[in-house]
């Protein structure tokens, strides 16, 4: 049944018709009457579904979590401020305004539906009495705001802070010793398959974005459906639209993090004024920077009152409360004090750190972008839409119902000197500008299918760091291996267990006394004919590591350990005692290369603020980089081959570890911890499996990184395309469709796509 409903856009009561309703997973179908009201609908049913997490992303935004969170949430709280998210929001919300009314209004009527739906979906979600939380009202801004917070360290500019500390505490030489590919950030799959290579002709968009999953999740399938457009996919609670995976009916499309470097941090020289004022000194010397105090509320605590400054270059993030007492210069800091401020003598002087982000330098967010997608009816559409998208940088894989294909990056990539995307730089030396045009935006041709894992590829000229090679290289042997693909075959791809990192441990743990003879055994990882399963016509054999040396003698309980992993078919399945064991050799081996005396000067803390800590912790930088350690860096090959030698004896002499998923499980975010903790499922896969669930090695094995949905687009018939999330279409404990989905999730398979509104029950007022 149609709902007439008088909605409040911006105080003014507009009349709109809407139609809600549900499949058997809860999944909301919506129907209205134009852009504008459809608009409004997802907002309120999104309100009403997802009440509690909406308000906690406004609260993030805002900066204002502390105030019903407490004392813990202070840090975000306090950078959110400095960062100029939401004041960075508005402005972008309001060049919208100006240059694109159209989607303006589309993004206010959004914010409208919120508003409609918060008291209702409030009513229905015990977080809200549990923390005392009144829901809040959202602005026409609000959603950018959203984005913003939900993207800002997307591209990973805490790394410049821990490659500034290698730099200063192990050498210039070690720079980038950390900075190879590996899995630090977020990361995702994706994969197109061409008609060519499909069983209907038609081709197939794959794939799963990989963050941290939270509950409720990150996203949220919906169909949104008006006399302009018909479309489903995966949209971001509190974002208009479905920015990142849609299908319109006549053309898909899906991104990945192209891992690209759009961020800077500047290394500012700061100087108080006799009024209270602050300077601070770049190219031009020393000029004003704009400064002013916020009041931060603490549940249980006294209010915090941060101050806020901005120069020339960005809001200032680090460092603004390290102002001398008395009025000291420290080291060569003094030189730029000369000369006097404005209104008298020169002040204290002293060094903060300023980020510099696209959205804040020139008021654009891309938002335009999202009315456009949805109308898609040709890649040719997704294509020209995506060329004003902002951030976070993504590459593109698109197709349509008439054999077009798409492979692309979008975003807005500054151009400026290449030390900036490693390191903070000075924000005195012109050299570090940013150029007035962002960089070219690479694309390539589809050649039977293509993938993007956050390997280098397409978008390697645009970035530092990318994900290591092993997910892109699986995907596209085993997307190679037919040229039958349908729906459902292809989702197999999604449950791919095959560790192709362990192969350089596994090498290292094959030296450490061989065969008598000195040749590989048949199970070997040196051994190029270890057969795969014949069973499996997708399954590949091992990569090759480095050539085995001289044979190390080894104690009974170690060559045991030895001999079950080089047995080992390097599948991190949740069953595979075999993968338990790996997990906890890698484990113990990286605790002692951190341990080393070769890391020893970066084990102090780094003296940043503590939401970036993530970034600047010795043992998960170790256990990323793993891989490369193993070879190369400043720990002696004899070390190496001692420390594993060490971890194969400390494992061998323990308890047998258990399957990998006893240890490997599921660990989501959430707002309000969820006391029972034992309800969380173990899981197979591995940071650089298909199936990718990462945790930490060395520290833990839970997991708190992995797919965050995954799909898979049919352009044949849009029913036979599927989607899944890890929890379910609600985030109201105790509702039908709660966590409904999470049986699949953890199997791996999809929830299919309904698009029969007949299908579908309508949904009762």
């Amino acid at each position: 049944m149609a709902e007439d409903h008088v909605g409040d856009k911006d105080g003014i009561g507009v009349s709109v018709s809407i139609d809600v309703y549900r499949d058997a997973w809860g999944v909301p179908h919506l129907r209205a009457a134009d852009e504008d009201e459809l608009a409004f609908a997802q907002g309120r049913v999104t309100a009403r579904d997802r009440a509690w997490q909406l308000e906690v992303e406004r609260h993030r935004a805002q900066g204002t979590t502390a105030a019903f969170l407490g004392a813990a949430e202070l840090g975000w709280d306090t950078f959110a401020r400095r960062a100029r998210l939401a004041d960075t929001a508005r402005r972008c919300f309001e060049r919208l305004e100006r240059e694109d009314a159209g989607t303006a209004a589309w993004v206010r009527a959004y914010a409208d539906g919120v508003n409609d739906g918060l008291a209702d979906g409030a009513a229905r979600a015990p977080e809200f009495a549990g923390t005392g939380l009144a829901p809040g009202r959202w602005e026409p801004w609000t959603p950018l705001a959203v984005w913003l917070t939900t993207h800002i360290l997307f591209a990973g500019f805490p790394t410049k802070l821990w490659r500034e500390e290698v730099a200063r505490r192990l050498g210039e030489e070690w720079t980038e010793l950390f900075a190879t590919d590996g899995p630090g950030t977020s990361g995702s799959n994706g994969w197109l398959v061409a008609g060519g290579r499909t069983a209907s002709g038609a081709a197939l968009v794959a794939g799963d974005p990989h963050r941290f999953i939270e509950a409720p999740g990150v996203y949220q399938q919906i169909r949104l459906a008006c006399p302009a457009y018909d479309v489903v996919g995966i949209a971001v609670p509190g974002i208009p639209g479905l920015a990142h995976f849609g299908h319109t009916g006549a053309a898909a499309w899906a991104i990945t993090n192209a891992m690209s470097d759009y961020q800077d941090l500047y290394r500012e020289r700061l100087r108080r004024l006799p009024d209270g004022g602050l300077e601070a000194y770049g190219p031009e010397g020393w000029r004003p920077a704009a400064a002013h105090t916020e009041t931060i509320e603490v549940a249980g605590g006294e209010p915090v009152v941060v101050e806020v400054v901005e120069t020339d270059r960005g809001p200032v993030i680090i460092g603004i409360d390290d102002e001398p007492a008395d009025g000291t210069a420290p080291g060569d800091v003094a030189d730029t004090a000369s000369g006097d401020a404005a209104g008298g003598g020169p002040g204290a002087v002293w060094e903060a750190v300023a980020l510099r982000y696209p959205p804040r330098v020139t008021g654009e967010l891309g938002f335009e972008v999202l009315p456009a997608l949805l109308r898609a009816r040709t890649v040719a559409d997704v294509d020209a839409a995506l060329d004003g998208w902002i951030e976070p940088v993504n590459v593109v894989l698109a197709a349509d119902t008439e054999g077009g294909l798409l492979h692309r990056v979008a975003g807005r990539v500054p151009v400026r000197h290449r030390s900036n995307t490693l390191r903070i730089v000075p924000a005195w030396d012109p050299a570090h500008a940013w150029e007035p045009a962002p960089a070219p935006l690479p694309r390539a041709a589809v050649d039977g299918h293509a993938v993007m894992a956050n390997a280098r590829g397409i978008a390697a000229p645009l970035g530092v760091e990318f994900a290591p090679p092993h997910r892109a290289d699986r995907i596209d042997a085993l997307l190679g291996a037919s040229a039958e693909w349908t729906a459902e075959t292809i989702a197999a791809v999604h449950r791919d267990t095959d560790n192709r990192s362990a192969a350089p441990l596994l090498a290292v743990v094959a030296r450490l006394g061989g065969t008598a003879d000195g040749a590989p055994s048949p199970t070997d990882p040196t051994d190029p004919t270890d057969p795969a399963d014949p069973a499996d016509p997708t399954a590949l054999p091992p990569a090759e590591p480095a050539a085995p040396a001289a044979p190390v003698a080894l104690s009974p309980a170690a060559s045991a350990v030895r001999d079950r992993l080089l047995a080992w078919d390097r599948r991190m399945d949740a069953e595979s005692t075999d993968a338990g064991l790996y997990a906890a050799v890698r484990g113990a081996v990286v605790r002692r290369l951190a341990a080393h005396e070769a890391f020893a000067a970066l084990r102090e803390p780094a003296p940043y603020p503590e939401v970036f800590r993530p970034w600047l912790a010795l043992g998960p930088r170790v256990a990323y980089a793993l891989e490369t350690l193993l070879t190369a860096g400043p720990v002696p090959a004899g070390d190496v081959d001692r420390i594993v030698r060490e971890a194969l004896d400390e494992i061998g002499a323990g308890e047998p570890p258990a399957a990998w998923g006893a240890t490997h499980r599921l660990a989501p975010w959430q707002a309000l911890p969820d006391p029972d903790d034992a309800q969380w499922p173990g899981l197979g896969g591995d940071h650089d499996c298909v199936l990718s669930t990462s945790s930490v090695p060395g520290w833990t094995d839970r997991s708190v990184r992995a797919s965050a949905a995954r799909y898979v687009w049919d352009l044949a018939d849009r029913e036979r395309s599927g989607w899944i999330v890890p929890f379910g279409a609600s985030g109201v404990p105790g509702d039908p469709h709660h966590r409904d989905q999470l049986p699949l999730w953890l199997r791996g398979e999809l929830a299919p796509v309904t698009t029969d509104w007949q299908n579908l029950t309508k949904e009762q007022e």
